[in-house]
């Protein structure tokens, strides 16, 4: 009857697990989802453009220029013209943040449409168009639309998960395994099956970098180019160092016990810096605080995570040395939570920068479901330290049993967490979009006898300076006596409000300490007093942000 009962206690146990996971499975599930419904966005922002978007030219440029809030490589760059033909920009220099392009030959009139790819300096690919006129504007030419291809990133999620579990659960278990017990046998089948996990996901993860950088569907990933463009990127480092680690993982399970903690140690360093070589965090300012931030957060996850399944496993089987492995890995464990505890809040501080965004913003949460799975795995963590381990310690089975139940709950609340970083992969940080946020909008004014380049900085709802440069119909110069702004939201029942532009000694005029009320499309006017007789009226419209 005993018998009878452990044994019904045990599938008790493995029912609990396999519903808690088929929750947990769910609940990622629905997070990927909600990541994967939202466009994708820029991380790095489009500053300003030569030809200006929207602008008017007298006649063909000799270069485009590119400018972002980050230094950026192009993937690919293409110009449609004005009878609807692409032709690829191959011709191109690049110098910090800004993009030098060079026209194929003298452009027709008409209007045309400049279309960029770019991979920012975290490693997630940018794209947008500029669309400019020469001599004057004609029917838009059709731009590529740029759909989301949910296949492709329901691939990049799932290879991402899958080298988590290989760099956490499997080099940290390498490395556990080899300083806490060397010799125990637990886990290591398991280790070694996460690490073999991991190479393959760590291959795969590179050509779907190249094939979302190239915008390109699933059925591409054999290309050449894909891999070389992949490879290009910061994320080519990662998946190189991951590489490494992981091979070192596997070689210390395979290695003497001396040999074997270099070659763990050795790959739980590789975790770190793989996680500081790309990404949001690797490329937020300060560098130099923000890299190694994410070297010892990554490290450390690598070693709590890596000890779970070890554990649970020496626990469930009363292998000889579970004692031993438990007692160590408690004394180990405070001090390396704490690091985890300050690297994940100075880096969450650099990329929200605020609270609200927490709620405003997709990236903020999907920060608060890990911080709440997190604060559910600190309560197992902490059950498991001040009531079950003394016990466990002192011999007593049900309590090796309870915390072998427990920890198992901290392994599988540990995959959620992966699932919901991974789905930062499609989601811009607060940071990057506050500087977005930041930079200007310009619109192009053009009547038959003046027009102008109007610039709001910054391009969001709120107080704001705007630039004005005016010249004649036909691109000569015009020096006004007077300009007056005139802004209006006619849809929003705002009557027009006008402000007095005040002359610059560089030949700009500008209108300062304006508030725009709201955001939204505004017409954007300009009252120019040419003489004492003659005053010019044109208008045009701009789109405010939020």
């Amino acid at each position: 009857m005993m018998a009878m009962r452990d044994l019904s206690g045990v599938e008790g146990w493995q029912l609990r697990c396999a519903g808690l996971a088929a929750g947990i499975f769910c609940v990622l599930t629905l997070l990927f989802a909600l990541a994967a419904s939202t466009p994708a966005f820029a991380h790095a922002a489009l500053v300003a453009t030569d030809p200006a978007d929207g602008a008017v030219l007298a006649e063909s440029p000799t270069r485009f220029t590119l400018t972002f809030s980050e230094p950026v490589s192009p993937l690919v760059l293409t110009l449609v013209g004005p009878d609807g033909k692409a032709q690829a920009l191959t011709s191109f220099r690049e110098s910090g943040q800004t993009v030098e392009i060079d026209p194929p030959q003298r452009l027709a009139n008409g209007t045309h449409v400049l279309s960029y790819r770019v991979i920012s300096a975290d490693g997630h690919p940018v794209g947008g168009s500029v669309l400019f006129s020469i001599g004057a504007a004609s029917a838009e030419p059709p731009a590529a639309a740029e759909p989301v291809d949910e296949a492709l990133r329901g691939a990049i999620w799932l290879a991402k998960v899958v080298l988590y579990a290989g760099l956490f659960f499997g080099i940290g278990g390498a490395f556990c395994l080899s300083w806490l017990v060397p010799g125990l046998p637990s886990g290591r089948r398991f280790a070694v099956a996460m690490m073999l996990c991991g190479l393959p996901a760590a291959l795969l993860s590179l050509g779907l970098q190249g094939l979302d950088a190239l915008d390109l569907p699933l059925a591409k990933i054999t290309l050449p180019l894909v891999w070389e463009t992949a490879s290009g990127t910061t994320f080519g480092w990662t998946v190189a160092i991951a590489l490494a680690a992981l091979l070192l993982g596997l070689l210390a399970l395979a290695s003497p016990r001396a040999v074997a903690r270099l070659l763990s140690l050795a790959g739980l360093a590789g975790v770190g810096a793989a996680l500081a070589a790309s990404g949001h965090a690797s490329d937020a300012d300060p560098q130099w605080l923000t890299r190694p931030m994410v070297f010892l957060h990554g490290a450390g996850i690598a070693f709590w995570v890596g000890a779970l399944v070890p554990l649970m496993l020496a626990l469930k089987d009363a292998a000889p040395g579970a004692d031993r492995f438990l007692r160590r890995f408690s004394k180990a464990i405070l001090p390396v939570v704490a690091v985890l505890a300050v690297a994940g809040i100075v880096l969450a501080v650099i990329q929200v920068e605020k609270p609200s965004a927490l709620v405003d913003t997709a990236y903020g949460r999907l920060l608060l479901a890990k911080l709440a799975l997190l604060a559910v795995l600190f309560g197992f963590a902490a059950v498991n330290r001040w009531r079950l381990t003394v016990p466990a310690e002192a011999g007593e089975a049900v309590a090796w049993k309870k915390l072998a139940r427990s920890v198992a709950v901290e392994a599988l609340l540990a995959l959620a967490v992966f699932g919901v970083v991974a789905g930062w992969r499609f989601t811009p940080p607060p940071r990057a979009l506050a500087i977005a946020a930041a930079q200007p909008v310009s619109t192009h004014i053009h009547a038959l006898k003046a027009m102008a380049d109007l610039t709001i900085a910054p391009g969001h709802a709120g107080p704001v300076t705007v630039s004005i440069m005016v010249m004649t119909g036909d691109f000569g110069p015009l020096d006004p006596k007077e300009i007056t702004l005139v802004l209006s939201k006619p849809d929003s029942g705002i009557e027009p409000l006008k402000r007095p532009a005040r002359r610059m000694g560089d030949g700009t005029w500008k209108v300062e300490n304006l508030v725009i009320p709201v955001a939204g499309r505004w017409t954007a006017g300009l009252d120019i007093l040419i003489s004492d007789f003659e005053l010019v009226k044109i208008a045009g419209q701009v789109d405010i942000r939020p």
